[in-house]
């Protein structure tokens, strides 16, 4: 059975972005640094040329793909993106946006994003059935929070890159107050950043 596992990117301070994100700069003042590991290398992602990975990054970040059989993000992310264009950089893969109301533009053009209005958890619902058994991916803190605070995320996945941003949009923020404990799974170091792998003990 797949799970249902967050996968980020964020900053040793615990920031997924700068300040200021919008559609001309999605991770705001600075996030660029947060994501540096996938552009920095010599060798490209088997999924999608875009991405620059070392060799140690790049089985890090292709490992999981055959595995992944659905993705679910907020709609801020979605916007901020401006729906990656069109197509996210993994293809193949159906995405679900958890929103309050969806947008006529990819309603009409009958694309293959989903939008999810009956909230995050109907969203993951959805998403299980669309992987078929393979793995869930959460890319957005917003979801993530929500997945956390309702028990449903079983393992998180965190590149963490060296540097303290200080301030920005916070991954932990508005998870609740019970402590939830963490099993360390795997670290690895990479090229700029730090993998470590989590499962959540609820």
């Amino acid at each position: 059975m797949g799970k249902v596992i967050l996968d980020i990117s964020m900053s040793l301070d615990g920031f997924i972005a700068g300040v200021n994100d919008n559609q001309k700069q999605p991770l705001g003042e600075g996030g660029e640094l947060i994501q540096n590991w996938l552009f920095s290398g010599d060798q490209s992602s088997r999924y999608n040329e875009f991405f620059k990975l070392s060799a140690t990054n790049k089985e890090i970040f292709d490992g999981p793909v055959p595995m992944t059989g659905a993705m679910v993000v907020g709609r801020r992310t979605f916007d901020i993106v401006n729906g990656w264009g069109g197509s996210h950089p993994i293809q193949g893969v159906p995405i679900f946006i958890v929103t309050h109301e969806a947008p006529e533009r990819y309603v009409e053009d009958k694309t293959s994003f989903t939008f999810v209005t009956s909230g995050v958890e109907d969203a993951i619902v959805q998403a299980k059935e669309a992987a078929n058994g393979k793995n869930v991916s959460i890319g957005t803190a917003s979801v993530a929070q929500q997945c956390i605070k309702a028990g449903i995320l079983d393992e998180m996945h965190l590149h963490v890159a060296p540097i303290l941003m200080g301030k920005g949009i916070r991954l932990f923020d508005q998870i609740g107050s019970e402590q939830i404990k963490l099993e360390s799974q795997e670290v690895t170091d990479g090229s700029n950043v730090t993998h470590l792998k989590y499962k959540l003990l609820y």
